[in-house]
């Protein structure tokens, strides 16, 4: 049909059609560009190109688009691995390219004659912006371009308050716009037959995208993770039929399995926040626990709520939502401090085995996440920015959504924040969420042999004690870089310099 709309367009005109639009024939094949959908099950527009006939596959690593927020390191190690099971899924028929979009799929569809482009959404205000400029040029090529929402429950301008604005607070957002919208979609399966054209081009190999590190830092997370589609629906499992139950309370313990633990494989689209939604809700019937159904649920509106953050308010990753916050003062000459954040040894225990878990295995419980960023950003004074570039190269689920939206809510200058009085304390933490210190023993072997008493504050443990640990505090384990009360009340006087008057969110 787009060829027949071009040629009676270019009759009337009296212009030349395009070159593209020229070589197609009837039995053309359409071009699947795979993003942050890399499935065969509920992929919208996999199966739509699938209803047409033959598919080219293919996958572009845009670095210079992405500018300053192309992946991390992390990330990219998961890439290459989603990327080579979506391949083996295929029967080797993925193509991979690196470099502009645009030139890539206009050379792609010459030489194979496709008729057609299509993909599925992504939110990133880059992303945006680009595939806008690239639907534009390809349909002007004289091709059939669509796109598709593979990624989201709910589309972030489905979702608006009475008056047509969007929603700045969480619960209002997701249990008055979100769960009285539509329901979820329910999934749709692998299409019945994916027939890959032969109408291929010589694409790079995978090893050539140089997604892998050049120094085995990885081997902790090689041990950690399957990163495949089927260890997506296995997880996806094992969590609603053995972990759902008690997710409530269990998921506040970084030494419990209550965590979904599915945050990689729903960033880089493995498997469809559609699929969990629908398999959570059946094995709801199952479970006496309603409300630990119901927060498992409201997580997913979390994640919802954050693209619906970005895409509304695209300076997100960078500007405090609270321009009030622009007056905080930050302190300077931080090096040191930031530098044993990162490296797990600001002498406080918890958060020491939080930055060494995510350094090591590419993820951290969400728990501790809360209590690391507030370590950073209110007892160190050190920026959001800081923490939410850490994190964005350290993290296997580092997303631009999520990881933004984060680390406004820690610092208490993002959309239905936490007051910034609001100053976690490790110490309390631990000993409530991590009482026998068994998640501290598993990160922090050094302090693995310190009773349960001492082991959350090792520097007031006695000498004898310390000495039968084989603990030397300054020494094989830190002294704390900076005392947590004097740090408190630190924070507290900075955020008075704001004159930012706590309010409760309307």
């Amino acid at each position: 049909m787009a060829v027949y709309v071009v040629i009676l367009r270019c009759q009337k005109s009296l212009q030349r059609i395009h070159p593209i639009a020229e070589l197609q024939s009837p039995n053309a094949p359409t071009i699947m560009w795979f993003r942050q959908d890399l499935r065969l099950a509920d992929n919208p527009a996999l199966c739509a190109a699938c209803e047409r006939g033959d598919i080219i596959p293919v996958y572009i690593l845009d670095d210079d688009g992405a500018d300053s927020w192309k992946m991390g390191g992390a990330s990219r190690w998961w890439l290459h691995h989603a990327l080579a099971d979506l391949n083996n899924s295929l029967n080797q028929g993925l193509q991979f390219f690196q470099g502009d979009a645009l030139t890539i799929l206009r050379d792609l569809a010459t030489q194979t004659n496709a008729s057609a482009i299509v993909w599925n959404r992504c939110y990133e205000p880059w992303r945006i912006a680009r595939d806008a400029s690239i639907k534009s040029v390809l349909k002007d090529d004289g091709l059939d371009v669509h796109s598709f929402n593979g990624s989201l429950l709910w589309e972030p301008w489905q979702v608006l308050k009475k008056d047509s604005t969007p929603y700045k607070v969480f619960t209002p957002y997701y249990r008055r716009g979100c769960l009285s919208s539509a329901t979820p979609r329910r999934p749709t399966a692998i299409p019945a037959a994916i027939n890959i054209s032969e109408n291929s081009v010589r694409s790079l190999p995978l090893k050539d995208l140089n997604l892998l590190p050049t120094i085995s830092w990885d081997t902790q997370m090689k041990a950690r993770w399957d990163i495949t589609e089927a260890a997506a629906h296995e997880r996806l499992d094992e969590f609603v039929m053995d972990e759902l139950q008690d997710y409530r309370e269990g998921r506040n313990f970084p030494d419990k399995a209550n965590v979904s633990r599915l945050s990689p494989y729903l960033h880089f689209g493995q498997i469809s926040p559609n699929i969990a939604w629908h398999r959570a809700a059946e094995a709801g019937a199952f479970i006496t626990n309603e409300q630990s159904l119901d927060t498992f649920m409201s997580e997913l509106g979390w994640r919802e709520f954050s693209y619906y953050l970005l895409y509304h308010f695209p300076g997100l990753p960078t500007d405090n939502l609270q321009v009030r916050f622009n007056l905080f003062p930050w302190a300077d000459n931080t090096d040191a401090d930031l530098k044993a954040w990162q490296q797990g040894k600001t002498g406080y225990p918890l958060v020491d085995a939080g930055m060494r878990e995510l350094y090591s295995t590419g993820y951290m419980h969400n728990r501790v996440r809360m209590v690391v960023g507030s370590f950073l950003v209110k007892n160190l004074l050190i920026h959001w920015h800081a923490g939410e570039q850490w994190f964005w190269d350290c993290l296997v689920d580092a997303d631009l959504a999520s990881n933004s939206a984060g680390w406004q809510w820690i610092a208490g200058c993002g959309a239905d924040a936490a007051p910034f009085f609001r100053i976690f304390n490790p110490i309390t933490q631990s000993e409530k969420f991590d009482k026998q210190g068994s998640y501290i023993r598993r990160y922090v072997p050094e302090l693995a042999n310190m009773p349960e008493k001492y082991i959350h504050a090792p520097w007031l443990a006695p000498a004898e004690v310390l000495a039968a640990a084989g603990v030397q505090v300054g020494h094989n384990y830190p002294a704390p870089i900076m005392d947590i009360k004097e740090s408190r009340e630190r924070a507290l006087a900075a955020f008075a310099v704001t004159k930012i008057q706590p309010t409760k969110a309307q």
